[in-house]
């Protein structure tokens, strides 16, 4: 009860509706289940938090459509990095 005192001014559902704004979670209920839960819901895993974020970022990006542009953006800067950097060595940059 005390939970849903304090939260009472934030219960308007009739304000919420009159502004358009969202008053369920089913959008983000039904996010959690091809972002998360098929994933980390396998039994016996264990994950690390830098392995657990790292998936979620590629998982995010997969179901976002936006795979094929974060891959090419990634190969760029994995050249930059490995390949440019070394091969820079001993060579004055001029304009």
């Amino acid at each position: 009860m005390r939970y849903l005192a304090n939260k009472e001014p934030y219960l308007d559902y009739a304000q919420a509706l009159e502004q358009g704004w969202p008053i369920a979670t089913g959008v983000v209920e039904g996010a959690c289940r091809p972002l998360i839960a098929d994933r980390f819901d396998i039994t016996g895993s264990r994950w690390s938090v830098e392995g657990a974020e790292a998936l979620l970022l590629l998982r995010a990006v997969i179901i976002n459509g936006d795979f094929e542009e974060y891959w090419l953006h990634h190969i760029e800067q994995e050249h930059l990095r490995t390949r440019q950097a070394r091969h820079q060595d001993g060579y004055a940059l001029t304009a």
